[in-house]
């Protein structure tokens, strides 16, 4: 049922945590509640835009149970970032029992950790036998790329049923569509093209913009769906220039200063990524005021 339900609008859900560090449950809620009111079709804690590998599991499982205590019926991908197969079992298990109905995990990134292909094969399989979700492999980390052949691959264990693509921008993502399209979902997390990718043929975006944007990204799916290309088109290239500012090296902290300025609460980022310099948020700002987003 749950893979039957892996489409669309996923958004990624931002962690507010306070100023000592802990999770700020009540900015969570706030959170959860504007991406419902815009229409998503999901919501997935404990990715990058969540700052998902400084989240503890106890912390990821809270969220779940602040989602489902909102929504029982709304889709809830959890993500998984960890350094080993013990740990993103652990993870990932936590999650289920909270309430999750998928998992998007990625490959482990530490450099002296990264496997090579029967390592990343050993990885999903061991995740999918012991805990039975659905998997989408977050294809993130730039030194533990999953190519289209290796993901083709994976396929062929029982639960991994797609991909979010999030390396190599839209050429990467097009060549995942083409060897693999026909047998897995493919999810694109090209912040400043998603409308391209869906022209592709993605089967929905789990991409930080989503929570940025969330309205507006619900529309231009919406827009793609009754084959009203030309405004969805319109939509990408109104928001193309605010995430051009946004992405980068720390950028939950750059969404974080964006919604900010929106006017939303997104508390306080995890440390260390505790500073953003001047320059980058009068960019961020300059955009989001050319754009029309505020005055």
């Amino acid at each position: 049922m749950a893979e039957k339900k892996l489409y669309g609008i996923i958004a990624p859900l931002i962690t507010p945590f306070t100023k000592d560090g802990e999770l700020d449950e009540a900015l969570v809620e706030k959170e959860i509640k504007v991406l419902l009111k815009a229409g998503v079709h999901g919501i997935s804690p404990g990715g990058s835009t969540g700052e998902g590998a400084a989240v503890t599991d106890s912390e990821l499982v809270r969220m779940i149970e602040i989602i489902r205590s909102i929504d029982k019926d709304i889709l809830i991908v959890a993500g998984v970032i960890r350094n080993s197969t013990k740990a993103a079992v652990a993870g990932a298990q936590a999650a289920k029992a909270a309430g999750a109905d998928a998992l998007m995990i990625t490959p482990v990134s530490y450099n002296v950790l990264v496997p090579d292909d029967e390592g990343n094969y050993s990885f999903y399989e061991t995740i999918s036998k012991e805990v039975n979700l659905p998997i989408v492999i977050y294809n993130v980390v730039p030194q533990n790329t999953i190519s289209a052949h290796l993901f083709s691959r994976l396929l062929n264990i029982e639960n991994v049923v797609g991909i979010k693509q999030s390396c190599g921008g839209i050429m990467a993502f097009y060549e995942q569509k083409m060897i693999n399209g026909e047998r897995g979902k493919i999810f694109s997390a090209t912040d400043d093209m998603l409308y391209s990718t869906y022209e592709l043929g993605a089967d929905g975006a789990i991409s930080a913009i989503l929570t940025v944007f969330p309205e507006i990204c619900v529309e231009m799916w919406n827009d793609v769906q009754n084959k009203n290309n030309a405004h969805a088109l319109q939509l990408q290239n109104r928001m193309y220039a605010t995430w051009q500012a946004i992405a980068g090296n720390q950028f939950p902290i750059r969404i974080k200063h964006a919604l900010h300025l929106l006017g939303r609460n997104p508390g306080y980022p995890r440390s260390p990524i505790t500073h953003i310099a001047e320059q980058d948020q009068k960019k961020i700002e300059t955009a989001l005021r050319n754009a029309g987003f505020i005055k």
